[in-house]
């Protein structure tokens, strides 16, 4: 084995994959090139349904890839690390992703509910990991910091509601005059 296959790196995280309970995407971030179409990524999110979506299990390993999953209700999560990763990471930022969004979601972790806030979970998942680097483990960091992103974003839409409001009524007045 080549000594460059064991020398630590920073990029833990190969993909995190979030599916319907008919695996089809929902949600889909790679970070390195193993899967470099979509047409192989949807083969690879194909295989890894079809091989969890009845097994009790929270690790596989696919494609000489770990991959720790977890499901709830009508939604299939994904982890994904190389071979030699190891697990209790990837179960972390597992454990991470399914916290967050249960907080974020105010424990309506199902399909309808992650696609009505699709924004915020992308940001969740944002600050969890970018680019195959784990950024933060702890669920309640990450809703912290998505709540204070949402609220500047809230602000900064409420600021353009708020001319757009005032321009309706100037005109408003002007044509009544």
């Amino acid at each position: 084995m080549e000594s460059s296959l064991l020398e630590p790196t920073l990029y833990l995280i190969k993909g995190i994959v979030v599916l319907d309970n008919d695996g089809n995407r929902i949600l889909a971030k790679y970070y390195d090139e193993t899967f470099s179409s979509v047409k192989e990524q949807k083969t690879f999110e194909r295989n890894l349904f079809n091989k969890t979506h009845r097994a009790n299990a929270e690790v596989i390993m696919l494609d000489g890839m770990t991959c720790i999953y977890r499901n709830s209700v009508d939604l299939f999560f994904y982890v994904m690390g190389s071979a030699n990763e190891n697990g209790l990471i990837l179960a972390s930022v597992m454990n991470c992703l399914y916290e967050s969004l249960s907080q974020i979601l105010k424990k309506n972790v199902e399909k309808k509910s992650l696609l009505d806030n699709l924004d915020i979970v992308i940001l969740a998942l944002d600050e969890i990991c970018d680019g195959g680097i784990l950024l933060e483990s702890d669920p309640n960091a990450v809703v912290q910091k998505v709540v204070f992103k949402m609220d500047d974003i809230s602000f900064n839409e409420q600021t353009v509601a708020q001319v757009l409001q005032s321009a309706r009524e100037q005109l408003k007045w002007s044509l009544l005059r």
